[in-house]
């Protein structure tokens, strides 16, 4: 079918989600059948039972959808037709002149709930301790198959796909001069829109960098010896944190080559969550953490509005398919030549070393190792990452 002229156009987005839809929710929490308590001390064996008890008593009891679902209707949410898919995007323009045009882009298990913290330090930074020189116009889109983007009924939305989209997407709104941001699946699509260089695209910004020399990375994914080399200290244990990540990655092999076995994610909210909560075993201990009372960086409430999102959407399924999509590896160099500026936290999967970052990316215009946060950077530790992008992005205003 001829696309049309009413698909692509950038059209106005809103949701509504019932009170019904919220009891039943409720009440499917409450009907939840337990396992046994796990046979180890400690998470091992994946989400303690006592974790997932404590969210399940505060989500049905507590927890309340209509905060964060208000915070997110006070954004201008919108949606437009790429290449054959609804995709949704969130955008806000800054006051300031000469804002600077930023894609971000969040990961799994995330959604544009990771990025709701930025936002605003980022269009009105005087607001926030910052000048009106570190303004950033912000396009938060939703992966396809995530959040209120369209679900594919076919193989192909692969991150290269998503990153072409994501490219029209900043030309449909009239940007001719961008920069792109992104951790988890984010950064693989910003870095793979750095490798395809669309027009406009000037710079990146990762927290999650693929700089592990790619023979160091197939190594470690085959179990094989690592190729001859003094490593340094850090790059031991970068390769270390690897090994141990590439051990227990066994979620990402479940929803690469079997997701439609995961409908039980479609049925149960409480088995969503727990599937959900095991991404990294840091991640996991510090949510953990926070339904017995620490908060760390993300709260009760961080962790479910998103799993909550991705409830009342039925997005579980549709969203593990782009682990089957994917081809690339996540860590190994990828040639990239445009200007990077990586932001390295120290409870992420691995530690980027500068050795292997600077050998990574010739262009490298920041680097920086911060002192707090991990995988979800942007949502655990907005203060410190809206910083890292207002310096990253600086030399290239």
């Amino acid at each position: 079918m001829p696309v049309t002229a009413e698909a692509t156009a950038i059209r106005p987005f809103s949701f509504e989600f019932s009170d019904a839809d919220l009891r039943d929710l409720k009440q499917r929490i409450e009907a939840t059948r337990w396992p046994e308590k796990e046979t180890v001390p400690d998470q091992s064996q994946g989400t303690q039972l006592a974790t997932v008890q404590a969210l399940a008593d505060y989500w049905a009891k507590e927890y309340d959808w209509r905060k964060v679902e208000a915070r997110l209707k006070a954004l201008p949410h919108f949606i437009t037709e790429i290449d054959g898919l609804d995709i949704h995007f969130i955008h806000v323009r800054s006051q300031h002149q000469n804002a600077l045009p930023l894609i971000v882009t969040h990961g799994w298990p995330g959604s544009i709930v990771e990025q709701l913290k930025i936002i605003e330090p980022l269009t009105n930074p005087t607001a926030y301790g910052g000048s009106a020189a570190d303004a950033f116009d912000v396009v938060v889109p939703s992966i396809p198959g995530y959040g209120f983007s369209g679900k594919p009924t076919e193989k192909g939305w692969s991150p290269e796909r998503i990153a072409r989209a994501w490219a029209e997407l900043m030309d449909r709104l009239g940007y001719t001069r961008y920069v792109a941001q992104g951790g988890d699946w984010g950064a693989l699509i910003t870095e793979t829109m750095a490798v395809q260089k669309p027009t406009g695209l000037i710079g990146i910004h990762v927290n999650m960098p693929a700089e592990v020399p790619p023979e160091v990375e197939a190594a470690i994914l085959m179990g094989n010896p690592l190729p001859e080399a003094d490593y340094s200290d850090e790059e031991q244990q970068a390769i270390e944190q690897l090994q141990f990540f590439y051990q227990h990655v066994y979620y990402a092999l479940e929803m690469a080559t079997r997701p439609q076995s995961l409908t039980g994610l479609a049925d149960s909210p409480v088995g969503l969550a727990a599937f959900m909560l095991d991404h990294d075993a840091k991640s996991l201990g510090m949510i953990s953490r926070a339904f017995n009372g620490v908060d760390e960086g993300l709260s009760r409430d961080d962790v479910l509005d998103n799993v909550t999102l991705f409830w009342l959407t039925n997005t579980a399924v549709s969203a593990a398919r782009l682990y089957g999509e994917n081809t690339s590896a996540f860590f190994s160099a990828k040639g990239i030549t445009l200007p990077v500026a990586v932001s390295v936290f120290p409870d992420e999967i691995h530690r980027a070393p500068r050795s292997w970052t600077e050998q990574a990316y010739p262009n490298l215009i920041h680097y920086n190792q911060l002192p707090k946060g991990g995988h979800f950077a942007a949502w655990e530790q907005p203060d410190l990452f809206v910083d890292e992008l207002r310096t990253g992005f600086r030399s290239l205003r």
